[in-house]
């Protein structure tokens, strides 16, 4: 298994940007490496962005890859030729951004130079550990969350008290929280002390802080959650605050994935800010 060599991260498949094909220009400019959606977004609406020499702020406009010149402060950008894929083992007291202005730690930190650029999968708060996914393969992205395709995610939950079954049956079939009420979900005892309970708890939205928002809404807190699965994704024996590569299995079973679930253009627009 290839994990956490600082300069060993090599490509997994070909590019699925293709010329001639219509695209819009933020997932175009995020495909091609420039950053997440939202980060491309900001290009774009503050002036960065020329389409053949004209100044171009409309999030919704369309370009045709090698077809159309796209700049970004003057330089020409182009598609990456390979995709890349690898997961990380959050650790607690890191956020999931590239850039923090407060100056704290981001997951970015723990990533190999060619991880810098890449995109992530499904946000985990601060205090949360476990699996994130980065790649510079956007529709993979758009395709893990957004919420009509239900994906499921995978949470090792411990909370500082039992938690009763009419309790635990509220959360299976939904409880309001900040963003509406939730799916039903997956709850399942794994153990049980006086002074709290570990469960194993299965989404398939992303709404923030969800998990954290269910356990409160049941009177209960959150005093540790790991993500360990997403969607085939496992995290398996990976050290906390280590990344690798997807093995060939995984990749055979998000290929498998993304020709299952292909995403309308509607659904491409999903907000990074959702992820």
């Amino acid at each position: 298994m290839k994990s956490s060599s600082p300069n060993s991260i090599k490509p997994s498949s070909k590019t699925v940007l293709r010329d001639g094909k219509t695209l819009r220009l933020n997932r175009y400019l995020a495909d091609c490496g420039q950053g997440s959606r939202r980060k491309v977004e900001e290009f774009i609406t503050s002036g960065r962005i020329k389409v053949n020499g004209i100044l171009v702020k409309d999030l919704s406009r369309q370009i045709i890859p090698g077809k159309d010149k796209v700049t970004l402060d003057g330089k020409l950008i182009q598609p990456q030729k390979e995709k890349y894929y690898l997961i990380l083992n959050k650790p607690q007291g890191f956020i999931v951004s590239q850039n923090d202005e407060l100056g704290r730690k981001t997951v970015y930190s723990l990533l190999p130079p060619k991880g810098k650029q890449l995109a992530y999968a499904g946000r985990l708060d601060k205090n949360s550990e476990g699996l994130l996914l980065f790649t510079n393969d956007t529709a993979l992205i758009n395709l893990l969350t957004h919420p009509e395709n239900k994906v499921e995610k995978v949470y090792r939950v411990d909370i500082n008290r039992p938690l009763n079954n009419e309790e635990l049956n509220i959360l299976r079939k939904g409880v309001e929280i900040e963003g509406g009420k939730t799916l039903p979900a997956g709850i399942f005892v794994k153990s049980k002390k006086i002074n709290g309970m570990t469960l194993k708890m299965v989404i398939t939205e992303g709404k923030k802080r969800q998990i954290r928002q269910m356990i409160e809404a049941v009177g209960a807190r959150v005093t540790y959650l790991k993500r360990l699965q997403f969607g085939p994704l496992k995290i398996k024996d990976l050290p906390v605050g280590r990344w690798r590569l997807l093995e060939p299995a995984e990749m055979k079973a998000l290929l498998s994935l993304k020709k299952e679930k292909k995403p309308n253009e509607s659904r491409n627009n999903w907000s990074a800010e959702n992820r």
